[in-house]
């Protein structure tokens, strides 16, 4: 009986470390939105739209220092026009930026 009980916990403790949003998931609407404040800008098309294309995590560069990224591409179309920007946001909460994509 201790025994299912204790495997029951030990599952539920699993599940539970396991549940967080990712962070590519966490930070995506902040990358977005600071992008399209940027294209919006940029481009003077306030009913521009914009779409994450892709995303991946930048490790930072030591142990020590450094936190670690969310690299986010965003594509905006809007008033016959095309861009593609890259937003940067640190994993420690402190915010967003928004880039031209390197060519």
């Amino acid at each position: 009986m201790y025994k299912k009980i204790l495997l029951a916990g030990l599952g539920a403790i699993v599940v539970s470390g396991c549940s967080g949003t990712p962070p590519a998931e966490k930070y995506q609407q902040a990358a977005l939105d600071t992008a399209m404040a940027r294209a919006k800008f940029e481009m003077n098309c306030p009913d521009a739209q914009g779409t994450v294309l892709s995303s991946k995590e930048i490790e930072p560069i030591s142990f020590r220092f450094g936190v670690a990224r969310m690299e986010y591409t965003i594509g905006i179309r809007g008033c016959g026009r095309e861009m593609t920007l890259v937003s940067i946001c640190a994993e420690d909460g402190s915010g967003c930026v928004a880039g031209n994509q390197a060519e």
